[in-house]
């Protein structure tokens, strides 16, 4: 290039260079901010990343392309240029009459698939008219006791038509067989349902918390349900391999990476030693990850899991056909980050949580309420976050190309680093004999509870900041209505209860549960009589409770804080 007549040959300089004759003069100038950045997990940060991060970085192995593995850049692919994620908000409250008008209005609005939130009784086996649920019934989802229930769940829902999602981890056997009972009474093939039950039992011991049996009988039903699901509900997703609750314990991103990643080799083992061929199976794995609020991270987070299990599933365990080492994964924002303070935040918050899972590549999506610290989202509240993720995907352009970031010196090098780290988990893991003996003996607990103190230090250090809570606080604060479940909600589902269990068959009923309590004891498969059971009307407590004859009651003995 010519300038006046002289020639100007320009070189580009060398990050060393760059540092010496333009960085450190502007730091004299003016210092950063801070003495070190991290990840909201603590990853160190670098100041730019170059050329010099990737190198002997070979692209063909840690990337490939769309669809193909190591499936970094998607599972599929077209990606959202052939269809967008499915948009599911998590919803329940109150009777099966209250929530089915709100599944209504949810699909009247332009939801795509169903997600059910069910209350703390149903998630622990217990009945409403048990007395270790008083004050529950209802209040932070459905209440299901029997089948009747979730028949008035789905009334005039076509199961033959919509996908549902059900988050339920211990009796989850029962909901499902439930809903296959409510599908066959609407006529509906069970080869034609489709849906997804988290199903995930081992993170509760891990993180939620939420369980009824000790792990290993628990193992035993999940294998039941997978081999019961892959002969005769092919398109069901029999369990959700989920992180989600991990990462909402307190978990860093590589410990929600690892341990999700360490149950489903779980359960693909416990799958494979009970005689199930791998390929025939694992195709309908999915998985489940928080969308947490470092923007980059999250978005590596996603990439590594697939690279990861792409791995795992051609490696370890040789499985042949492509669709079994694809990871297929769900995302919801995270609700930890949720504020009580300046709750209007968490439209931002959530915002930015969905487009970082968008950005990763997830396959279905639900955006969390603004108003979820205070109770269940209102119906204002939950169109506000289903517009979320409309407007990116109408409106953002995020869905017109494919996987955008790779390629990215900065989010190639840190998912290598999460892959890194979450390797190196999944191999102390596997030196304790498996995911199953590392609870046992607390491992994923104790690193959990580690980090989630770290955290909390530096929040009251004031190292990370949460917007409204430990900087820029306003007194007072905004003023929101909160859905109110009404206090008649639970003498109303205890009189339902008691009306079935009048109206039903006894005789049918007390064969159903003791031919169910047979098949657990002489190792048979349960769902087929789990489904009978549920028939019969037999209730989500009188199930578990009989089952808790042939493979005992967990308690936890240990603490880990």
């Amino acid at each position: 290039m010519k300038q006046g007549g002289a020639s100007v040959l320009t070189r580009r300089r060398t990050r060393r260079e760059w540092e010496q004759e333009v960085l450190n003069p502007a730091l004299r100038k003016s210092p950063e901010r801070m003495k070190e950045f991290t990840t909201l997990s603590g990853v160190p940060v670098e100041r730019l990343a170059t050329a010099e991060n990737l190198e002997s970085w070979i692209p063909d192995e840690k990337l490939g392309l769309p669809g193909e593995y190591p499936f970094t850049r998607g599972p599929h692919p077209t990606m959202y240029r052939g269809r967008l994620w499915t948009m599911r908000q998590f919803s329940g409250f109150g009777t099966a009459r209250d929530t089915n008008r709100r599944y209504r209005y949810l699909l009247d609005h332009g939801q795509t698939g169903l997600s059910v939130a069910f209350d703390m009784p149903t998630l622990m086996g217990l009945d409403s008219d048990d007395p270790r649920s008083a004050g529950e019934v209802g209040r932070e989802g459905v209440a299901i006791d029997t089948l009747a229930d979730m028949e008035t769940l789905f009334h005039e829902i076509p199961l033959g038509e919509v996908s549902t999602s059900m988050t339920i981890n211990a009796p989850a056997a029962v909901l499902l067989a439930m809903y296959l009972a409510v599908a066959r009474r609407q006529g509906v093939p069970w080869p034609q349902v489709r849906g997804t039950i988290q199903n995930d039992i081992l993170k509760e011991y891990i993180a939620q918390k939420e369980w009824i049996f000790p792990p290993r009988p628990s193992l035993r039903i999940i294998v039941d349900m997978i081999a019961f699901c892959t002969r005769k509900v092919p398109l069901w997703n029999s369990v959700s391999i989920s992180g989600y609750h991990i990462r909402e314990a307190g978990s860093t991103a590589a410990q929600e990476l690892a341990f999700t990643l360490a149950d489903g080799i779980g359960y693909v083992q416990a799958c494979v030693e009970a005689g199930q061929d791998v390929d025939d199976f694992a195709p309908r794995l999915s998985f489940f990850f928080n969308a947490h609020s470092d923007f980059f991270e999250e978005i590596a987070k996603f990439r590594a899991a697939r690279r990861i299990w792409a791995k795992v599933m051609r490696d370890r365990f040789r499985a042949k056909d492509p669709r079994s080492w694809m990871l297929r994964t769900h995302a919801q924002t995270a609700g930890c980050s949720l504020t009580a303070q300046q709750p209007h935040n968490n439209i931002v918050r959530v915002a930015l949580q969905a487009l970082s899972a968008v950005l990763g590549g997830t396959q279905s999506l639900h955006t969390n309420s603004m108003d979820e610290t205070l109770g269940l989202p209102t119906e204002q509240a939950v169109t506000i976050a289903l517009r979320t993720q409309q407007i990116l995907a109408e409106e953002s352009g995020v869905a017109s190309t494919i996987d955008p970031l790779g390629g990215s010196y900065f989010v190639e090098s840190l998912t290598d680093t999460l892959e890194r780290e979450a390797l190196s988990l999944i191999a102390a893991v596997d030196r304790m004999g498996g995911i199953v003996p590392a609870i046992e003996q607390g491992f994923p607990q104790r690193e959990i509870a580690e980090a989630s103190f770290r955290y909390q230090q530096q929040l009251e250090r004031e190292e990370k900041v949460m917007v409204g809570v430990n900087r820029y606080r306003e007194g007072g604060g905004a003023r929101i209505d909160v859905l109110k479940i009404p206090a008649s909600v639970e003498p109303t589902q205890i009189r339902h209860l008691k009306q079935v269990r009048k109206r039903r068959d006894p005789l049918a009923h007390r064969r159903a549960v003791e031919e169910l309590v047979r098949c657990a004891n002489e190792g048979e498969n349960l769902m087929p009589a789990m489904v009978r059971a549920v028939e019969a009307y037999a209730s989500v407590g009188e199930i578990c409770s009989a089952l808790k004859a042939p493979f005992g009651e967990y308690r936890e003995e240990k603490t880990y804080f």
